[in-house]
């Protein structure tokens, strides 16, 4: 993954709760980013998506006992944002991950796939 800890354990978090097509981009260096990561990954349902924020946030604030600065989008769950500044996560429920697409928005970061676990 990266050498970053709390990236991996973000995405240890997400598989915790079978998040799936796990993307990090890596933003260091990109002039105007907010952030150092943006780690990315979808669900297959609205029920998943929470899943899958509560199991970060437990997994985060337990390995590293840091919590999010902001924590939004649980009341639609449709895309959940957890910001803990330097790694922002973007949890989408698979449809609007598909329609929103960030990733492209940012086709100048350092890109990496998690495969799926099956």
């Amino acid at each position: 993954m990266t050498d970053n800890k709390l990236v991996n354990t973000i995405v240890e978090g997400i598989k915790d709760k079978k998040g799936e097509n796990i993307t990090i981009l890596d933003l260091r260096g990109i002039g105007g980013s907010i952030c150092d990561y943006y780690v990315i990954c979808d669900a297959n349902s609205i029920t998943q998506t929470d899943a899958i924020a509560d199991s970060v946030w437990d997994r985060v604030h337990q390995d590293l006992r840091e919590k999010p600065l902001h924590d939004e989008g649980r009341q639609n769950a449709t895309w959940i944002l957890l910001d803990y500044h330097e790694v922002i996560l973007h949890i989408f429920h698979r449809p609007t991950r598909a329609f929103y697409s960030i990733e492209t928005l940012w086709n100048d970061a350092k890109r990496i796939d998690i495969p799926n676990e099956d």
